[in-house]
């Protein structure tokens, strides 16, 4: 039977041509769903390509239960899906019912640049109806921002970056060093942070996907806050894993060694330099600069395993540095000497000390053994010092920080001694007092500090200049609270900036501030008119305007070339951000001493950093799960309903604050970088109500009949118990 030939107009014919595209696409999905055999020869379900290329596409994985293959990429920037189910569930946590339906709906979208179907991305500018495939996006140079919302955008409407610098000469790649020309564009990036710092796009990909988020940073002055932040923006995947090199199995061996021998010139003990005898004088004890020197306690005539070693070669070292002699006038370098790579405004780029030769090696191997250290271990250790004495604290919650200051100030009062609290009422004829909590007391205390004039700044906090509080001695006292809070198991400040960090570990003289450590809005303007002059001319009538405050200052210079800008700038910088304010750093420093905490950060700085310039994660369902423990026989059903209770606050359906729990139950927003002591606990009692015991770390939980019911009390409870506090308190922090 013959079936006459049908009549079909162009729309109808290029409809039909969509139609059977769309089915053969849909086709060789299902043939790849269910091929069998090695995942190198499948092609992704997206894309249609077999190519196995991590660094561009991701990692190749296939579902072997449902013969399923995608790229990582492909699957991550798809437009319409999700990742609802966990990490083991599925394909990376994408369930299969959803990339299926993913696949069905990019069948009938068809690619802007290789007119294919199956296109399941698109460009999220607004009217744009651009879609295409993830490799065909990359030759087309899309950007694709791994973060946020994982938003793509096309060739018309991607991010671009813009420098107000014109070069007239190629600069290296940091990375590669390869010359490129300067000029960005999408395959040639600029740092954020380094204004003089240019890369390939390839060449930061392959190291971002090596060194992974917790070390991808600017090669020149290794931030990462903002060089992360702008790299995401232009499209590089910053995966969230460790190094590779920290992947690699005993990568560290070497550095795990400890080191037991007597390495002084004339050892006494007569069973050999590698005799270690502990709890004796045969005792060995290493270095506290390198540790990789020990000496016999009787070898040194050291009385007790307390007291501090140094080898010959750190003390050498210790005794020539700039602390035991007196500093050496600076002298300023020659102005014409200064080029562009000069201009530090928009940069930090702490230095490390030099070093002689012979200490080089002994350094590296210092650094190497610091690498892993865990901050919570660091101040446990130094909690080792408390002694079993307490010493009790009275504090008027209503004037916090005068409290502290008398209680610390006391003849009576040492760091190493146990705290105790009781607080008291102000104007209490009767002399009433209560037990009060030492986490919540060391809590407040910190949230007065960051708040206080001894700091300037927003969020980024440098030593401010206040002649009173020098007068008063009150920075010694600052950083002597903060080294007791951080000992004693109380929150860390969190909001030191870089700059007076740097300064701490590597010294003012080793530092250079940036624009952000200013927070003097005139000085700010000042520094930012000299730096925008385009011309000599411009150059000088800015000076000429400031004058008197340059000449203040003691940065009035010659101005003779454009260049010498750079130098006055970070003359300026220098004043305002460190010399200004070297004699509060100077006893702030020296309060940082106390129980030994200034020396373990400059021993551990990367360890330090954490807790001391960002603050704390936020707290989660998970982590507030895990920190209670319940404390005594558990009701089951009281258990679940505090577990749906946490869900419910998590995802926003309650009144209450993770935080709130928290300082409902402990006096603290925050989980201290040493840990809760005791452990936080959880109790199922009989009553209507929920009860904080601050004291003991402890939170009671109603038994109730239903969860509703659960809820409602937990929320009405901890929001007025906190609310009531705030307003009987409401001076607590000045």
């Amino acid at each position: 039977m013959l079936i006459p030939a049908l009549q079909i107009s162009d729309s109808e014919s290029v409809g039909l041509e969509d139609g059977i595209e769309e089915s053969a696409y849909l086709t060789e999905s299902k043939m790849n769903e269910n091929k069998p055999g090695d995942s190198q020869n499948l092609a992704c379900v997206f894309c249609r390509k077999n190519d196995d290329c991590p660094n561009k596409y991701g990692e190749k994985k296939t579902n072997e239960k449902w013969n399923l293959t995608v790229h990582y990429y492909c699957l991550l920037m798809s437009s319409g899906i999700w990742q609802r189910g966990k990490e083991e569930e599925g394909v990376y946590g994408f369930l299969i019912e959803d990339i299926r339906k993913e696949v069905n709906r990019a069948s009938k979208l068809k690619c802007s640049i290789c007119k294919k179907n199956g296109a399941s991305i698109g460009c999220v500018a607004p009217r744009c109806k651009r879609s295409y495939h993830f490799p065909c996006g990359l030759e087309r140079e899309c950007i694709f921002q791994f973060t946020g919302n994982f938003a793509s955008f096309c060739w018309n409407h991607r991010p671009v970056q813009i420098t107000s610098n014109n070069y007239k000469e190629s600069l290296p790649c940091t990375i590669c060093l390869e010359f490129i020309q300067p000029i960005p564009s999408y395959n040639i990036l600029r740092s954020p942070c380094c204004k003089n710092a240019w890369f390939h796009r390839d060449c930061l990909q392959v190291q971002a996907i090596n060194a992974g988020v917790f070390f991808f940073r600017c090669t020149i002055c290794n931030n990462s806050d903002i060089f992360q932040k702008e790299m995401l923006r232009m499209g590089i995947h910053i995966p969230e894993k460790d190094a590779s090199w920290e992947l690699e199995e005993n990568a560290y061996q070497e550095l795990l060694q400890h080191h037991e021998r007597c390495d002084v010139r004339r050892c006494r003990c007569k069973e050999g330099r590698d005799y270690n005898a502990p709890d004796s004088k045969w005792e060995i004890k290493l270095c506290q600069c390198c540790g990789s020197s020990g000496t016999h306690l009787a070898c040194s005539s050291l009385r007790s395993w307390e007291q501090n070693w140094e080898c010959l070669e750190c003390r050498g070292i210790i005794y020539n540095s700039g602390e035991f002699q007196k500093a050496k006038k600076h002298v300023l370098p020659n102005s014409n000497n200064v080029g562009i790579t000069d201009c530090l405004l928009g940069e930090s780029s702490p230095k490390l000390p030099r070093q002689s030769p012979g200490s080089q090696s002994k350094d590296i191997l210092r650094q190497g053994s610091k690498f892993r250290r865990n901050v919570s271990t660091l101040l446990i250790e130094l909690g080792f010092q408390i002694k079993k004495k307490t010493k009790r604290l009275y504090i008027n919650k209503a004037n916090i920080w005068n409290s502290a200051i008398d209680g610390f100030r006391n003849k009576s009062f040492n760091p190493s001694y146990a705290i105790e609290v009781a607080y008291v009422i102000e104007n209490d004829n009767f002399g009433s007092e209560q037990p009060g909590s030492k986490q919540e007391f060391l809590s407040l205390l910190m949230q007065h500090l960051e708040n206080s004039s001894l700091f300037e700044g927003s969020l980024s906090k440098n030593l401010s200049l206040n002649s009173q509080a020098l007068k008063e001695n009150l920075y010694y006292e600052a950083g002597k609270m903060l080294a007791i809070s951080l000992v004693h198991g109380g929150p860390s400040p969190g909001f030191f900036s870089k700059t007076l960090f740097d300064c701490l570990v590597y010294g003012p003289e080793h530092t250079q501030p940036i624009l952000d450590d200013v927070s003097d809005f005139d000085v700010a303007q000042i520094i930012i008119r000299i730096n925008t002059a385009t011309t000599v001319a411009d150059l000088k009538s800015v000076i000429n305007e400031c004058s008197n405050y340059l000449e203040f200052i003691g940065c009035l210079r010659l101005i003779t070339t454009l260049s010498d800008k750079y130098m006055l700038v970070k003359d300026i910088l220098v004043y305002h951000v460190i010399q200004r304010v070297q004699e509060p750093f100077k006893s702030f420093k020296q309060g940082l001493k106390t129980l030994g905490v200034l020396e373990k950060i400059q021993a551990y700085p990367e360890a330090f950093y954490s807790i001391l310039c960002h603050k704390p994660e936020s707290l989660s369902a998970k982590i507030l799960g895990d920190l209670f423990t319940v404390h005594t026989l558990p009701d089951v059903k009281a258990l679940g309903f505090w577990n749906s209770y946490l869900q419910a606050v998590e995802d926003g359906k309650s009144t209450t604050k993770m935080e709130d729990i928290l300082i409902f139950a402990t006096g603290c927003n925050s989980i201290p970088p040493a840990g809760f002591k005791p452990t936080p606990s959880i109790e199922c009692l009989h009553m209507d109500f929920p009860v904080g015991n601050k004291c003991n770390n402890c939170l009671a939980i109603p038994i109730t009949n239903t969860y509703k019911e659960f809820q409602e009390n937990m929320d009405f409870a901890i929001r007025n118990t906190l609310r009531l506090e705030k307003e009987k308190n409401s001076h607590y922090i000045h």
